[in-house]
């Protein structure tokens, strides 16, 4: 299966993002209130990079809370690393785990058009053994 299968459905319009002139404050809001743990950063609609806890994190070790009124831009993780719609889901797994990263944003024509975490693949694989597994079950049963 790929990515575009998996996000089928999913409106672009739905995705939450910031814009790359927010503050860190403003973020760090969206992520507690819509308990996420990372944000595509765009700029001029396409995506910058990401912002997640792990810069907070890594932001306010190093600076304190001066950080939350730092600009997104200044603070992201960038460039984002993407995938498109016809990556294999597979694929994307061993990327987020090479890389280290939770979060890709799914590009198409330059534009995103989906945001996809680990658990959203880790659930796709994990639906995708457990189809398997009962098809072997009926075989096994019924041959």
């Amino acid at each position: 299966m790929n990515i575009g299968t998996l996000i089928e459905g999913r409106a672009s319009s739905d995705i939450i993002s910031v814009e790359v002139g927010q503050t860190v404050r403003d973020a760090v809001r969206i992520l507690a209130e819509k308990r996420i743990g990372a944000l595509p950063v765009l700029e001029q609609g396409r995506v910058a990079g990401i912002f997640s806890e792990r810069d907070v994190i890594h932001r306010l070790a190093e600076e304190g809370q001066s950080c939350l009124d730092q600009r997104v831009g200044d603070v992201m993780t960038s460039p984002a690393i993407t995938v498109e719609r016809a990556t294999l889901i597979d694929d994307a797994l061993a990327l987020m785990t090479r890389r280290r990263i939770r979060h890709l944003p799914v590009i198409e024509s330059e534009a995103m058009c989906g945001f996809i975490s680990i658990g959203d693949l880790v659930k796709s694989r994990f639906d995708e053994v457990q189809h398997e597994a009962e098809a072997l079950r009926d075989y096994i049963t019924h041959a």
